[in-house]
């Protein structure tokens, strides 16, 4: 016998029955239970059903006050940016803007620096404009600094307050680092360019208490630039020993993006090794990565060329090194040819990438001859066999000590 219904269950039920009965519909969610549910959706990585519930979200408040429509316009630009579609979510952000302009509404009200730094990231025109939208968002993030700094935080305690704390200085530091980076590449014909990299990379070094390892890929970046590379090595290596070591669930890990920048700069600071540590470790993160693969191809054919070179600047030849180059350029062929099998399967838009990976591969198939099939898992194997080249060290030293067995 089924469990009698008690009595105010048995009205709910009534009032359900009379309410469609009457052609009613079913109570909506509130605003807060359709943010939480799109935020949620955007986390687990379903956007598309994000942008739906965010709609909806937006519907409802889009007339009602400044703290119930700035998290919804936030949202909905990030939703927009996972889904690609830059142009919708600078408008949105651009409409945040209009409800903060000076980015004075508290964080806890949706406003903040936040949708100035993506503004600075999506605009159109880059250069200038972008660098006026960072420097809107550090005025904001230096705002909200002095009122963490200030004791103005109600309800927080010294422990949350000091993560704030730390939260809100790394995204000053990356943001001035993001200026830096305008400044290198579309305003680099400015006269002032160099001088206005250097100083806000030194603003950017002094801002947090222990600095950031973006933050020393940055400095990095502009020693390049400078052909300061000893410079560049000695704050490449400080942003390695930060987190090298840790678990790669650490949140002291830089993100994958960040990874892949790192392994560039590497190279180009001619830190193979240390670059083909950082690029085993993305590609075991993420093995569908075809910017990694291509990375770990090219960097193993720079160091076989390396090899080769110094097997040949001796007065004798010397085999072992041949022999050790050939391993390196058959690892270089086997990630390469992963690079190219996953851009072919993910439809990957890099036309350069895909040139210079064809080029490297038919220079290696006349140099190595007709490719071998390779087992499951050979790229990283032909990895490991091989030793690599001392970092820092003359290009025709090779580090025969320096195993890579443990990768």
């Amino acid at each position: 016998m089924a469990k009698t219904k008690t009595t105010k269950q048995a009205k709910q039920s009534l009032k359900s029955s009379k309410a469609m009965a009457n052609g009613q519909a079913r109570p909506k969610e509130t605003p807060e239970q359709l943010y939480a549910t799109a935020l949620d959706l955007l986390e687990q990585s379903s956007p598309d059903e994000a942008l739906k519930k965010a709609e909806q979200l937006w519907k409802q408040v889009q007339n009602s006050s400044v703290a119930e429509a700035l998290p919804a316009l936030n949202l909905l630009g990030e939703i927009n940016v996972e889904l690609g579609a830059i142009d919708e979510a600078r408008i949105y952000f651009e409409e945040a803007v209009k409800l903060d302009p000076d980015g004075k509404v508290p964080e806890s009200m949706g406003g903040g620096a936040e949708k100035f730094l993506w503004l600075a990231q999506l605009c159109e025109e880059g250069g200038q404009v972008s660098v006026q939208w960072f420097e809107m968002g550090v005025t904001a993030l230096q705002h909200e600094i002095a009122a963490v700094e200030g004791g103005q935080m109600n309800g927080l305690d010294e422990e949350a307050l000091l993560m704030l704390r730390v939260e809100k200085k790394r995204k000053l530091a990356n943001a001035l680092c993001g200026m830096v980076e305008v400044y290198m590449t579309d305003l680099s014909w400015e006269d002032d360019a160099e001088a206005r990299c250097e100083n806000l990379v030194m603003e950017a070094m002094t801002v947090e208490d222990e600095t950031s390892p973006e933050v020393l890929q940055t400095l990095a970046s502009v020693r390049l630039s400078q052909d300061r590379k000893d410079d560049a090595q000695a704050a490449l290596s400080r942003s390695l020993q930060i987190w090298r070591d840790l678990d790669p669930e650490d949140p002291a890990v830089p993100d994958f993006p960040t990874r892949i920048s790192l392994a560039r700069l590497l190279m180009e600071a001619e830190m193979e090794t240390d670059a083909m540590h950082v690029l085993q470790r993305l590609v075991q993160d993420d093995d569908q990565s075809v910017e990694a693969w291509y990375l770990g191809g090219w960097c193993q054919y720079l160091v076989a060329e390396k090899m080769r070179s110094a097997a040949n600047s001796h007065s004798m030849t010397d085999a072992s090194k041949f022999d050790t180059a050939e391993v390196a350029l058959r690892g270089s062929r086997n990630w390469l040819n992963m690079a190219l099998k996953l851009y072919n399967q993910l439809d990957y838009e890099d036309d350069r990438l895909l040139e210079h990976a064809d080029e490297i591969v038919a220079a290696l198939d006349k140099l190595l001859g007709p490719e071998e099939k390779v087992a499951e898992g050979g790229a990283d194997d032909e990895w490991e066999e091989w030793d690599g080249i001392e970092d820092g060290a003359d290009e025709e030293a090779v580090d025969e000590d320096d195993e890579m067995k443990d990768l």
